[in-house]
């Protein structure tokens, strides 16, 4: 009867889905993770865990390579088998049983297996590198393989990835891969002769706090009132999100009324205690109000010279697709929805001469949908034009989303912290592995000095959730911003100094790469010099080989003679000025009163001798101590460059800075 209905189509679909998942259920009660199929890399050299579902009571056995382990499956259906330590080699086939079922994949290997995880650098692509073009038809590399776990942000704890496959990299798959993982694995297979596994899992522009478990969060003095109150749902996340937000741009968790929006297209409403954004363009996520979905409105004043009062001009507006508003003093000028660049006639007359207001009224993007409010385009598409004058309006905007009008949060990856763990690391655990390629820390500048605790607190985390002292190698910040006085003061420097503390846990390292960022860049495009310096850490660290791993460090700093006299450790033979100078650069020094100057700095052996020329009595020395320390050119014989450091504590301009510091101003009261 069921091949007739199936053959005839004679049946009701929901009928006809419920019948064939309980069938499946009958018949196919053996499954396994999605982590195990065909090109996997398994980790040699240590116990296996092989982990699927099936019935209560199954008698599960796993074998490959020779080796077999077996299971029986506990009440919850849960099954898991560890398979021996293994050495490296392949190709085997892996086979998992359970009475007459049978599963089995092949191309499996035994080799080195690397979690790569942290935000847009690491998701950084290869076919997005600097050298894609030569490198491509290098990429048939069978030895390297990838596993990409899909972006996804979960309230609690998901067991199991809704699916996946390991990717064998070639010139046609290669180009998807993390580029720095590819490159790290590319040394590994060349030094070790034995094939690299990739775990994929990472999040353009993420807080480190989303990937932190709710547990160690709970141990955390910094962050265990989070965790006390880390909501189970969606709705309750939603919630607390308006709360945050209105807060942040209101000033309170006043919830405002249609009435008081509307006044913000009145004339001379004063909109200056609004958001400050800026230029417009960009996703609002990246402004500072994240993740709102729904109306909003933008503002700015413009002074408009007598020329363009009194003519009829062109009102340029950027690409916004979607049902748009305009209002001049007040005046609704425009509406409509606009594809495109918007440019709108404005009549002559409506401009005064002086000070205008501008209000611009939209909803969420149509265009891509996924974009939300924000302006796309060029500065060049911000202008009032007339009479052969063209005014640039592309800065000078402020922001303010519709609370009053229906509006959303985007489920993405900083609105709850550990979410993204949930979904993404929590299904991983406990594949077994060799380490943690970690390339994290930009969206975390503003909280450097709590990032000194949250860094090894999630090191320690991982390592506790698979058991196992992973090895843990850091990127640290590369060079991106302005080359400013330490005077200044500088998140990223603050930012690499907590990530060069973390490195004084075990079996970890760490790649400086200032020397290849890009000041215009948050994403330099040179990752096979990070994937290389990642490498060498390892190759040292992790698997014992005799290499040139770390550029100087500094270790020790005497003042005597108006002087500061600095010993390095890792000098391999004797420091280097490296670069277009002959010199070094990026040294300052400050006396007890805390004001640094530029200063003069020598290589003596594997010391620097820094003072300056005027002869100011120094207190502390610092070093490549701004947000793009493009010109710092300290290196040592092996070619490999200092990090950012200090020779004082003295308070830095993150001390202050807490994760969800909002939220937990509003809770406190």
């Amino acid at each position: 009867m069921l091949t007739y209905w199936l053959q005839t189509k004679r049946f009701i679909p929901l009928f006809s889905f419920i019948f064939l998942l309980s069938l499946q259920t009958v018949v196919g009660q053996l499954t396994v993770a999605p982590l195990f199929n065909d090109h996997a890399v398994l980790q040699r050299g240590k116990p296996v865990a092989i982990w699927g579902w099936a019935k209560a009571g199954s008698k599960i056995s796993v074998s490959i390579a020779g080796k077999t382990a077996q299971a029986t499956t506990p009440k919850n259906g849960k099954w898991m088998a560890t398979l021996p330590a293994m050495p490296g080699g392949g190709p085997y086939e892996l086979t998992i049983k359970s009475g007459a079922e049978a599963l089995s994949f092949t191309d499996v290997w035994l080799g080195e297996v690397w979690l790569c995880s942290g935000q847009s650098n690491m998701e950084w692509k290869l076919s997005q590198a600097h050298n894609y073009g030569t490198e491509k038809p290098l990429a048939n590399q069978p030895m390297i393989r990838q596993f990409y776990v899909p972006h996804e942000v979960t309230m609690t704890p998901k067991e199991k990835l809704d699916g996946g496959n390991w990717v064998v990299a070639t010139p046609e798959t290669a180009g998807d891969f993390t580029a720095i993982g590819y490159f790290f694995a590319k040394d590994l297979v060349k030094e070790l002769n034995v094939a690299v596994g990739l775990l994929h899992s990472s999040w353009g522009g993420s807080q480190l706090e989303g990937w932190l478990s709710k547990e160690a969060m709970l141990s955390s003095p910094e962050l265990n009132w989070y965790a006390t109150i880390l909501p189970d749902n969606w709705a309750a996340a939603d919630s607390l999100q308006d709360l945050k937000t209105r807060k942040q741009l209101l000033g309170s968790t006043y919830q405002p009324t249609a009435a008081d929006e509307k006044a913000y297209t009145l004339p001379g409403y004063d909109f200056s205690k609004w958001h400050a954004a800026g230029g417009p363009l960009g996703q609002w996520d990246w402004k500072g109000i994240w993740a709102f979905r729904g109306t909003g409105f933008m503002a700015r004043m413009i002074d408009i010279p007598a020329g363009l009062a009194n003519t009829e001009t062109v009102l340029g507006l950027g690409i916004q697709d979607n049902e748009n508003e305009m209002y001049v003093n007040g005046k609704l000028v425009s509406a409509g929805i606009f594809k495109g660049p918007r440019k709108i006639k404005i009549p002559a007359g409506t401009w005064k001469e002086g000070k205008n207001s501008l209000v611009v009224k939209f909803k969420q993007m149509a265009d891509p949908s996924w974009y939300g409010l924000g302006v796309q385009g060029s500065p060049a598409d911000l202008f009032v034009e007339g009479n052969g004058e063209r005014l640039s309006i592309a800065s000078d905007w402020m922001l303010m989303p519709s609370f009053a009008s229906p509006h959303e949060y985007v489920h993405s990856s900083n609105n709850v912290g550990t979410s993204i763990y949930n979904a993404m690391i929590a299904p991983l655990v406990p594949y077994t592995m060799q380490g943690v390629l970690w390339y994290q820390g930009e969206t975390n500048a503003g909280r450097a000095y709590e990032y000194r605790q949250t860094m090894p607190l999630l090191m320690n985390d991982w390592r506790r959730l698979w058991k196992d002292t992973l090895g843990f190698y850091i990127t640290q910040l590369s060079s991106f911003g302005e080359d400013k006085s330490a005077n200044e003061g500088s998140n990223w420097a603050e930012l690499r100094e907590a990530q060069t503390m973390s490195t004084a846990l075990p079996h970890t390292g760490m790649a400086v790469t200032t020397d290849v960022g890009n000041p215009n860049d948050i994403h330099p495009t040179d990752k096979l010099t990070v994937g290389k310096r990642l490498a060498l850490a390892a190759l040292h660290t992790t698997y014992k080989r005799d290499v040139a791993y770390s550029g100087p460090v500094f270790n020790k700093v005497t003042f005597e003679q108006g002087r500061a006299t600095l010993s390095f450790d890792h000098a391999n033979g004797e420091l280097i000025a490296k670069g277009k100078y002959p010199y070094l650069h990026g040294f300052e020094i400050a006396g007890s009163d805390k004001v640094f100057y530029y200063a003069k700095a020598e290589i003596d052996g594997n010391r620097v001798i820094v003072y300056h020329p005027k002869g100011a009595t120094p207190a502390s020395v610092r070093y490549a101590w701004s947000d793009a320390p493009v010109e710092a050119n300290l290196y040592n014989g092996a070619g490999l460059p200092a990090g950012t450091f200090r020779t004082d504590d003295w308070p830095g301009v993150t001390r202050n800075g807490q994760y969800e510091s909002i939220l937990k101003s509003i809770l406190q009261k």
